[in-house]
């Protein structure tokens, strides 16, 4: 399955590092030194925490495909 669901990077100067949401996937983060570690981390992320929803029979929520909106 191609990963269509939005990830957020910003760089945390608490972690010193780069950290990448995927605000559609409850508690799927991931985080890493460089920008491209962090986005290889959270889409190795994306794929564990789908195959795990899969596995335990849970609801996996479809990808918007545009950007969420934030208030």
């Amino acid at each position: 399955m191609e990963n269509r669901y939005e990830i957020i990077i910003f760089w945390s100067s608490e972690d010193e590092a780069f950290v990448a949401d995927v605000p559609e996937l409850p508690g799927c983060m991931a985080h890493g030194p460089s920008y491209e570690d962090a986005l290889r981390n959270a889409r190795e992320a994306v794929a564990l925490w789908l195959e795990t929803a899969t596995e335990l029979n849970r609801p996996i929520p479809q990808p918007k495909g545009r950007r969420l909106l934030y208030a």
